[in-house]
C-alpha cells in the first residue's frame, strides 16, 4: 500500500499525520493523508462565509449550489482555476463546525479535515460583518497546528467602513489579511497573487478533458455516494441514510486496475412535484446537467424497490441524448433470493424499458462492495461500444443479408428498396440509409434494422440511431 501511494503524482510524504483532534480516518485514509498535494488550494471557514461564492468565481464556473442558508455545502469540491499562466485546483469545503451532534456536521468536519491535509495552501475565509465568531476561532485554532501556508481572507469587504473593521483578524495570528468581496471579485486578484507564490511548479495539472466521464444517477437514497467511497476505498462523499445528502455533483478520478475515467457523484432525483426547496431544485438541475454532459450513464435501482417510473424517466433521458446505460441494481444482500432471482429481476427491468433493452444490469452491494469492480469492467465497455465505428463496406454487406432475409413491407402497393448504408462521425453511433421511399418505411422494420445491427456487432448499453434518407 505505502509503495502504491508514494507513486501518486504531485505527492510528497510527510513524517506525521497533520490533525490530531481530526475524526478517526480509515487505513486508507491515514495513508492518502499523509501525502500532500502539490498544488492544491482549500477553501476553509465557518458556514455561511461566503466560500461556494468565491469557488465559483475561482474557477469561473457555477459549479458550486451558493443559498443565504448555511450548511448548503456538504462534500468536497473540486476545480480548476487558472491565474497568471499558473493551473491549480481550488478545494471547497462545507462550514465547519466543532462540537456538533448533528450528522452532516459531524460528516463534514471530517470532509474539511482531509481537504486541509491534501492541500499545498490554505485559505481562510471570515466574514467581516460579524467579526470575531467563536467558530472562526475554532478554525483558526485548528489551523495553528498545520504547517502549510495559511492565507485570510476577510469576505463581504464592499466599502471602506468594512474595510477598517478588518482590523480584528489580526488576533488570529495567521500572517497578512487580504480583504475581498467574493460576490463582486474585488481584492481576489492581491489573493491570488500570493497563492500562486506557494503553489509549486514542478507539476502542472492534468488535463482531464479527455478523460470518459461515468455520472452515476438514481433517485434518493440508493447508494449512489456509497458505491463512488467503495470504489475509491475512501470517504469521497458523505453518506447517511438520510435522502438528499449529496447535493452538488461531485467529480473524481479513478484510476486504477488499469482504468481510467472521471467518476461523477449526483444528487437524487425526485420527481418534479416533490421538489420544492429551492437547494434541491439546484442540485437536481446540476445533476440533469451532469448526466447531459457524460458519456456513460449508471442508473443505479433500489433492490429492495425494483425501477419505478422515476428510474425510466432518468433512463429515457440518457437514451434521448444519445448515453451509455448500465443498470446497476444495489443493496442485492438485502434481498432473500434464489436461483432465478436475478433472471426474473433483470426480466422486469427488461419489460419496463422496452423497446430498448440490449442494456447490461448488474446486482451489486456497494456497502460489502460486491461486483463492484465488475460495474467498471461494465463503464469502460459499453464507453468502447459508444466510440465504435463500423466501415461502410461492412456495413453494406451486412444490409443486404440483413434485407434478403426480410424485406421492407410494400405500402400503398409500392415496393421500398433501401440502396446504400453509411456510418456518421457523431459521438452516439448514427447510421444513415438511403432509400426509394424513405416515408414509407415502418417503425416496426427500424426496430428489425436495429436488432439486428445489435446481433452483428457490439453495442449493448448503447442507444442507437437510424436515419433514413431518399437516395
Amino acid at each position: 500500500m505505502i509503495r502504491k501511494l508514494t507513486k501518486y503524482n504531485g505527492c510528497k510524504p510527510l513524517e506525521k499525520p497533520v490533525f490530531r483532534d481530526a475524526l478517526p480516518f480509515t487505513i486508507y485514509e491515514a495513508y492518502l493523508c499523509a501525502f500532500v498535494m502539490s498544488r492544491i488550494l482549500a477553501i476553509v471557514g465557518r458556514p455561511n462565509v461566503g466560500k461556494s461564492t468565491l469557488f465559483n468565481r475561482l474557477v469561473g464556473k457555477r459549479e458550486a449550489i451558493v443559498d443565504d442558508s448555511s450548511g448548503v455545502t456538504r462534500d468536497r469540491h473540486y476545480g480548476t482555476c487558472e491565474w497568471n499562466g499558473q493551473s491549480f485546483t481550488v478545494v471547497d469545503t462545507g462550514g465547519f463546525v466543532e462540537g456538533s451532534n448533528d450528522i452532516y456536521e459531524a460528516a463534514i468536519r471530517r470532509q474539511v479535515n482531509i481537504a486541509i491535509s491534501e492541500a499545498a495552501v490554505i485559505l481562510f475565509m471570515v466574514d467581516v460583518t460579524e467579526g470575531i465568531h467563536p467558530l472562526d476561532e475554532e478554525v483558526a485554532k485548528l489551523l495553528r497546528k498545520c504547517k502549510k501556508p495559511i492565507l485570510l481572507a476577510v469576505n463581504k469587504v464592499d466599502n471602506n467602513e468594512r474595510l477598517l473593521s478588518e482590523g480584528v483578524f489580526y488576533k488570529f495570528g495567521l500572517g497578512d489579511i487580504f480583504s475581498i468581496s467574493s460576490a463582486s471579485g474585488s481584492g481576489t486578484g492581491e489573493l491570488l497573487d500570493k497563492a500562486v507564490e506557494y503553489i509549486k511548479e514542478e507539476k502542472d495539472i492534468d488535463d482531464f478533458s479527455n478523460l470518459p466521464k461515468i455520472a452515476i444517477v438514481g433517485k434518493p437514497n440508493v447508494g449512489k455516494s456509497s458505491l463512488i467511497n467503495a470504489l475509491l476505498g475512501e470517504e469521497r462523499t458523505i453518506v447517511t441514510d438520510i435522502a438528499g445528502t449529496t447535493r452538488d455533483t461531485i467529480h473524481t478520478r479513478y484510476n486504477a486496475f488499469g482504468h481510467d475515467f472521471m467518476l461523477i457523484d449526483t444528487a437524487g432525483i425526485r420527481k418534479k412535484q416533490k421538489v420544492h426547496e429551492d437547494i434541491e431544485y439546484y442540485s437536481v438541475m446540476r445533476s440533469i446537467k451532469a448526466l447531459e454532459e457524460c458519456d456513460v450513464c449508471c442508473l443505479i435501482i433500489d433492490a429492495l424497490v425494483g425501477i419505478e417510473k422515476q428510474d425510466l424517466s432518468l433512463l429515457h433521458l440518457a437514451e434521448k441524448n444519445g448515453k451509455g446505460v448500465v443498470i446497476l441494481v444495489n443493496k442485492w444482500d438485502l434481498i432473500e433470493k434464489d436461483n432465478k432471482s436475478t433472471v426474473q429481476f433483470e426480466k422486469e427491468i427488461k419489460e419496463a424499458t422496452a423497446p430498448f433493452t440490449d442494456i447490461p444490469v448488474l446486482f451489486i452491494s456497494a456497502l460489502n462492495k460486491q461486483r463492484i469492480h465488475k460495474a467498471v469492467e461494465l463503464f469502460m465497455q459499453v464507453n468502447e461500444n459508444l466510440k465504435r465505428h463500423i466501415s461502410t463496406h461492412k456495413l453494406n454487406e451486412f444490409l443486404i443479408n440483413t434485407i434478403e432475409n426480410y424485406q421492407p413491407p410494400a405500402v400503398k402497393g409500392k415496393f421500398i428498396k433501401i440502396k446504400f448504408i453509411t456510418q456518421l462521425h457523431t459521438k452516439t453511433p448514427s447510421f444513415v440509409l438511403f432509400a426509394n421511399l424513405p416515408q414509407y418505411i415502418q417503425e416496426s422494420y427500424k426496430r428489425y434494422l436495429e436488432n439486428k445491427f445489435r446481433e452483428a456487432y457490439e453495442f449493448t448499453g448503447v442507444p442507437l440511431r437510424l436515419y433514413f434518407r431518399k437516395k
